[in-house]
């Protein structure tokens, strides 16, 4: 039995604003004062009132923690992945919460196929003969409450390793340089980057990225060794507020890129590094609407660019240009814009191509074999499954004759595989390891298919214990359903595979995807139809998904449990709003909930980026009322709202810990009827909350045992059997 607590209150502390002669009266605005005392006690309060609710769901979270650990290899290491002269790895160790990041040398030049370690090998052991332990992510985080590593890079000599570490969780990294074979830390540091480093071919200078008071990247510098960083060039600074910059180098090595882009236009620099005298070009000067990426390759033995653009179609097409400056229109095609199919991304090789692609909702790889001619052949890589997700992996030579693979599904554990383009064979290389006498076949995926407001039909993804809906009592009766939808930026929430999801798998409940618009799931006119003025659609979608579970018999109202984070956060507040009658609970991870203060802030991060996908309410009157008409925090109401557990970082750049308090402190002064929200702040975390692997699963354990209270489960069995000495 709960103990009857009473939740902490937020004092009503009234701001008036006025945008396009509408008057918005803000009680709790006050809350964004971060480092004022009163407001640190405020969420302290709020998480004291949240562990004491839950108390009675101590046990649980104790089980589901050790049954993640339970079914998780603690000592392992990664599929070894070749670069230059070295395999590069990582190890995990037992009760250490990071791991190390290791190479050894490549033995023989010809073979391809990555090294093997021993069976029994012991964490204090080399897990491969001539193992070098480049860094120990434990021995940098300790004194540390959160710890990130950001990209790491060698130079191209292989005696360097520039690396990146956040401390704090704001995403602002530290860039510091290490003599591999010496293991001493050079002099050079760099603060406030974001992300790694990218070496010259040199390897005596690199480039870096900075970000601006909003945290928008914008500039690109580049770093000379054993120089201060007060004597970095300047290499690009991006001065339009909507786009964010960024740095590589192309797989051949032949060029380094700057990316300049918004939500809807992209402009890139190159350098040449067999003619860096040359200086930066651009490529293809900025056009509103226009988006293109740039990648080299060589073409019946001429040096090409790759470029994958929107300008024949909206679901892009790959096109090649001459190495130099080139408009769209000199663009020629090497694979034609489809309706039916939309191009994400290419990866060049010296003898094929990868493009990824999606059909039907559904992840692709496209082979397109080269030779002196120029393409010999073009295909699709096969897979069996209904529903799964493939892409690339860890391919960073430009002449292998291998494809790295990764393959999942929401029954099949993460899987790596080399394809093998001459021979076209498939070799599995590590499935992720689940103890505990896990099966796949155990467990039935679907793809179901749900039918919007408009008519749209809404693919939705769903796995569940083979046999779960008759244990019910016979015939397919309804169970518990964890629904998960995101529908922005055209990201796309492919099914895949999560160790921590068994514990609701195997308790009796279903987990499902819904692939609302907004995403990029079915192309981008399905991003265009959730987005802007046209946003209601993603909630909409996901309330017809809803729907369609209880209508179909796979679950009631009650049992219905949805999840969403950050953008999908956005979509847990609004369909609390438009169908609270429709869930027995929500949790809404570090949601975006209050966006129309957000959106009319241009000084807070991310605002003036982001108005190409919510609008301007500043500057638009039509837009400002839009976004008020759905914004979760603007339409709390006077109703009985499901329970809800909202989860937040104090350290978050991206959505601040204000949005999700204020949205509860509404909630609670507004809402009748149960009343039941909780606010749970990681007072040392960021926007992916939590670091470190144990915390993580503490961490999940406690969302998914909330969950299983609202479903009924609480008190049944986890499945886990007695795990195998890996």
């Amino acid at each position: 039995m709960q103990p009857s607590l009473v939740p902490p209150v937020a004092e009503r502390r009234p701001t008036t604003a006025e945008h396009h002669g509408h008057q918005r009266v803000d009680d709790y605005e006050w809350l964004r004062a971060k480092e004022a005392p009163e407001v640190i006690a405020y969420l302290e309060a709020e998480n004291v009132y949240t562990r004491e609710r839950t108390a009675h769901l101590a046990d649980l979270r104790q089980a589901i923690f050790e049954e993640i650990k339970a079914r998780t290899r603690e000592t392992d290491l990664s599929v070894p992945t070749r670069n230059r002269g070295y395999w590069y790895y990582g190890r995990s160790f037992a009760g250490k919460e990071y791991g190390a990041s290791c190479r050894v040398p490549v033995t023989d030049a010809e073979d391809w196929a990555p090294p093997k370690p021993a069976e029994d090998t012991r964490p204090d052991q080399p897990a491969l003969p001539g193992e070098q332990v480049l860094l120990d992510l434990d021995a940098l985080a300790e004194g540390h409450e959160f710890f990130s590593l950001g990209g790491s890079s060698v130079s191209p000599d292989g005696t360097l390793l520039a690396y990146a570490t956040d401390v704090v969780g704001d995403e602002r990294y530290t860039i510091r340089v290490l003599e591999i074979d010496s293991g001493e830390l050079r002099t050079d540091e760099i603060t406030g980057a974001l992300g790694g480093a990218t070496w010259d071919r040199a390897g005596e200078s690199f480039y870096y990225t900075t970000v601006d008071e909003t945290w928008r990247a914008d500039k690109i510098w580049r770093h000379r060794l054993g120089t201060g960083q007060d004597e970095d060039e300047l290499v690009h600074h991006e001065t339009d507020g909507r786009f964010w910059v960024g740095v590589g180098r192309t797989r051949s090595d032949r060029f380094l890129v700057i990316a300049s882009g918004s939500k809807s236009t992209s402009e890139y620099r190159f350098l040449d590094a067999d003619d860096p005298d040359a200086g930066w070009r651009v490529f293809a000067e900025r056009r509103e609407g226009l988006e293109y990426s740039l990648e080299h390759a060589v073409l019946a033995g001429e040096d090409v660019f790759l470029v994958l653009h929107n300008h024949t179609g909206p679901d892009f097409e790959l096109g090649i240009a001459p190495v130099r400056p080139t408009p769209a229109e000199q663009w020629r095609p090497l694979v034609a814009h489809d309706p039916a199919v939309r191009l994400e991304d290419v990866d060049a090789f010296a003898g094929h191509l990868v493009v990824h692609q999606r059909s039907a909702g559904l992840t692709q790889l496209r082979i397109l074999e080269l030779d002196d001619a120029g393409v010999s052949d073009d295909y699709l890589v096969e897979f069996d499954r209904e529903i799964f997700t493939v892409g690339t992996a860890g391919n960073p030579n430009f002449a292998q004759p291998v494809v790295r693979l990764g393959y999942t599904s929401l029954a099949v554990p993460s899987s790596v595989y080399d394809y093998d383009v001459r021979s076209r064979e498939l070799t599995l290389l590590r499935r992720a390891p689940v103890l505990g006498g896990y099966d796949p076949a155990d467990y039935e995926e679907h793809r179901l298919w749900a039918t919007a407001e408009d008519g749209a039909r809404v693919p939705i993804s769903i796995v569940a214990k083979r046999g779960a809906r008759e244990d019910v009592g016979g015939g397919t009766g309804p169970v518990p359903v964890l629904l998960y939808g995101y529908g922005a930026y055209e990201t796309s929430m492919d099914p895949y595979f999560s160790i921590a999801r068994l514990s609701l798998l195997d308790r009796g409940a279903a987990f499902a995807i819904a692939h609302v618009r907004g995403g990029g799931e079915m192309g981008r006119r399905w991003y265009d139809e959730g987005k802007l003025m046209r946003k209601q659609n993603t909630f909409s979608d996901f309330v017809a998904c809803a729907r369609h579970l209880v209508a179909t018999g796979w679950t009631t109202p009650d049992r219905l449990v949805a999840e969403g984070a950050s953008a999908g956060g956005l979509l847990m507040g609004a369909v609390a709003n438009q169908a609270p009658e429709l869930f027995g609970g929500i949790v809404a991870g570090v949601p975006f909930v209050d966006s129309l203060t957000t959106m009319l802030d241009a000084s807070l991060p991310l605002t003036v980026p982001e108005y190409d996908e919510w609008g301007n309410p500043e500057a638009d009157a039509e837009v400002y009322e839009y976004l008020a008409s759905y914004a979760p925090y603007d339409n709390v109401a006077a109703v009985d709202y499901p329970p809800i557990l909202a989860e937040t970082s104090l350290n978050d750049t991206r959505v601040l810990y204000v949005e999700p308090a204020k949205w509860v402190a509404r909630l609670r002064a507004t809402a009748v009827g149960r009343r039941d929200f909780l606010l749970r702040t990681e007072m040392a975390a960021g926007h992916g909350g939590v670091s470190g692997r144990y915390k993580a699963w503490h961490d999940r354990a406690f969302a998914l045992a909330w969950m299983l209270d609202r479903m009924g489960l609480a008190d049944r069995p986890g499945g886990v059997r007695s795990p195998e000495i890996p």
